[in-house]
């Protein structure tokens, strides 16, 4: 009997210690494995699918292949491979050519635009033979165009332009470092991506000319590579930097004629202290359209001028605001009415489409909502109807619809309601590749016609984590500082969590306007490092606080004149709720943010320095009248006009408040949020006798690239298990 009860318990030891092995067989993550700089990283994010349409063809995209897909079963033929392109073009086996991001832009013609290392290269693909080239050598910022193949192009600071036939021209001649052409301005506010448009026929260019000779120069500097033993020194590497209140550069419009080689410039006036932005043309190329805004950014019109002239022709629109309009999209006209355009504005609290005459009256409100119209994707031709993402089903979705435009319905044209969907559609708008992702899918495509009936569900990932050690995701909503307001947040818990025992936390914070860390993608949008720390024993919350974006004009202008203070307060609402968590160590409570959010980390740690116990902030906002015009004075108007503001935002006089663990990483050469914030709050702690920690990355911006990135983040980990954690 004994006996017996000896083997039971050995038994019991033996299955113990499997589960246990079981258990601790799991694969743990490193930061290889979860940063995007890591040498793993591609591996364990989910895979995809490059899809391109050819008129209704859809095709799937490798390196070295490109396959047709059939719409019906997602069956797949190959078309043909790179190697066999280099044969039709003449070019040699070891030419490096990429059949990856190869497009088709002519819908009824089998012509494919590839590019190899000095060539552009339109190829037919049915006669298997070069079509048309045209030499890449030394553009940079390049513009091409599909209805004239002319391609507008920065060389040596100026602007340049290559002919179809190939005739290169050198368009302006006093291109510099101070007078720019061709480029983003505004330092890319307002929507502004790139400096060039071309005309619907391609005949016709508008430019952005930017003088910025009158703005001054912030010092930065350039060190030498480390086993340099030429350039041993360091050499200035300053950057034009607008500081709010302070002077701005000044932006003009110029319209180019291809073939006569004229340059007249838009009559706006004087352009001192004036936004141009969102440039767009009438569908004969007759009149040039542009968003004028005003320096405070309260009052904005869409203007149409003459594009032989550049006289102004008249006032479209329009728009003001006790606090700010911010222009984001060009008008768009409708491709099967040119005396109709498609305008968005946030102008009744959400942004939404309005329909105009081309004289600038209204016709309807397209859509309308508590809800954000995300994106305009196109047009579905046949149907007539304007294709939209919007965030209508959920605050943290995306999900695609349709929406008539004579009628106002709205269809989705999405494959689930759940998630967060983005589009691939088709020349005429009859068929979108949705690709989308959901809190447990790391990612899905589906293929379906616009009109929604007949959905393919074409490629399902497979989980990129499976049989490692994964956290738990969760999602949920709290009330704001104004007691109405809900504010969604994500919470991941440790890896074996234990509701029993108590847990070191890390608030990650960014805060600011036009982002959010909250939606219904895979794990409800976590950043890996957050899985990184939920692995060593942390538990991550995330808020997204009023100020951020998708979620209307007055939750984000809630912030106004007075940056990171509505903000703390919905952070710290946050707080509140993780202290009825019994689980949370509110002793061991840190925070951690990068840029906006490093400014929130500062400003959680001074204001509550109780509360928060260690903190990292990178690259962080230190005094808002270092910052640059366009931003800034947006959120906060000039420091003239808001001294007030300004004082209470400043964190200056907050070094003296530090009590807790606070490291501050900035990159030495960061033209976004320049040095001198970090410098300043570090000259203020000495005087205060705090003492935060300091890390430079020399040579590095705003964001640390490649595998930089990888030292980092252990870095701001090593922080937390110094200080946090024991």
């Amino acid at each position: 009997m004994k006996q017996q009860n000896l083997r039971i318990i050995i038994a019991a030891v033996v299955a113990i210690v499997a589960c246990s092995l079981g258990a601790n067989a799991q694969k743990q993550f490193t930061l290889e494995d979860l940063n995007f700089g890591g040498k793993n990283y591609r591996n364990m994010i989910a895979k995809s699918r490059t899809l391109t349409w050819w008129g209704d063809q859809l095709l799937h995209l490798e390196k070295d292949s490109c396959w047709t897909v059939d719409k019906k079963n997602g069956k797949e033929k190959l078309a043909f491979t790179a190697q066999q392109v280099k044969q039709w073009c003449g070019l040699g086996n070891d030419a490096a050519l990429s059949l990856a991001w190869v497009t088709f832009p002519y819908g009824n013609q089998p012509l494919m635009l590839v590019y190899t290392a000095d060539k552009r290269m339109l190829v037919d693909v049915k006669k298997h033979k070069l079509e048309w080239s045209q030499s890449t050598k030394g553009e940079t910022e390049q513009d091409w165009c599909k209805a004239s193949r002319n391609v507008a192009f920065v060389k040596g600071d100026n602007l340049w332009i290559t002919t179809a036939s190939g005739e290169t021209k050198q368009i302006t001649t006093d291109g510099s470092r101070e007078i720019v052409y061709a480029q983003s301005v505004h330092r890319n506010e307002f929507g502004i991506e790139k400096g060039t448009f071309w005309s619907n026929k391609g005949n016709r260019l508008a430019f952005y000319r930017m003088d910025q000779s009158m703005v001054a120069d912030y010092p930065l500097i350039t060190v030498p590579e480390i086993y340099d033993s030429v350039n041993v020194e360091a050499t200035p590497a300053p950057e034009k930097y607008p500081m709010a209140g302070r002077t701005s550069h000044k932006v003009q419009v110029g319209i180019l004629d291809v073939a006569t080689g004229k340059v007249v410039y838009l009559n706006t006036g004087d352009p001192t202290d004036r936004y141009f932005t969102n440039i767009a043309w009438s569908p004969d190329d007759a009149l040039v359209y542009m968003f004028e805004l005003n320096r405070d950014q309260n009052d904005c019109r869409l203007v149409s001028y003459n594009a032989v002239t550049g006289d102004k022709v008249a006032e479209i629109y329009r728009e003001t605001s006790d606090k700010y309009v911010e222009p984001q999209h060009p008008i768009t006209f409708l491709p099967w009415d040119n005396g109709k355009f498609v305008m968005q504005s946030q102008k009744d609290g959400y942004n939404h489409l309005y329909l105009f005459n081309a004289d600038g009256t209204l016709v309807k409100q397209l859509t309308s909502g508590n809800w954000v119209v995300m994106e305009m994707l196109g047009f579905d031709i046949e149907h007539k109807a304007v294709l939209i993402s919007s965030n209508e089903i959920s605050p943290i979705q995306c999900n695609l619809f349709s929406v008539d435009v004579a009628t106002g319905k709205r269809s989705r044209i999405d494959e689930g309601g759940k998630g967060w969907h983005g589009a691939v559609i088709n020349e005429n708008g009859t068929w979108v590749a949705d690709y989308y992702s959901e809190p447990t899918v790391p990612r899905n495509i589906a293929v379906l016609p616009t009109t929604g009936q007949g959905c393919l569900r074409y490629f399902t990932a497979p989980n990129p984590w499976e049989g490692y050690n994964v956290p738990e995701y969760s999602c949920g909503t709290i009330k704001a500082d104004d007691g109405v307001t809900d504010l969604y947040y994500r919470m991941v818990k440790p890896v074996d969590f234990d509701p029993a025992k108590k847990y070191p936390t890390v608030v990650y914070v960014y805060g600011g306007p036009h982002a959010h860390n909250v939606d219904a993608r895979w794990n409800y949008c976590s950043r890996s490092w957050e899985t990184y720390m939920a692995q060593k024993g942390y538990l991550l919350f995330i808020l997204d606080n009023r100020g951020s974006e998708n979620r209307g004009r007055d939750f984000e202008q809630a912030t106004f004149r007075q940056l990171g203070q509505v903000e703390m307060r919905d952070q710290m609402r946050g707080v509140e709720f993780l202290s009825t968590l019994p689980y949370v160590d509110m002793d061991r409570l840190g925070v951690h943010g990068w840029s906006f959010g490093g400014f929130m980390t500062i400003s959680l740690m001074t204001n509550y320095p109780d509360v928060f116990k260690v903190g990292v902030a990178g690259g962080p906002v230190i005094d808002w009248k270092w910052y640059e015009v366009m931003y800034g004075e947006r959120y906060m108007d000039t420091p003239q006009s808001n001294p007030e503001g300004y004082a209470k935002t400043s964190l200056i006089h907050k070094a003296k408040d530090l009590k807790g663990r606070l490291q501050i990483i900035i990159g030495l050469n960061d033209p976004t949020v320049v040095p001198q914030h970090a410098y300043s709050f570090l000259k203020a702690c000495i005087a205060a006798g705090t003492q935060p920690d300091f890390y430079v990355y020399p040579g590095q911006g705003h964001n640390m690239r490649g595998h930089q990135s990888v030292h980092l983040h252990e870095r701001i980990t090593r922080y937390f298990e110094d200080y946090l954690k024991p």
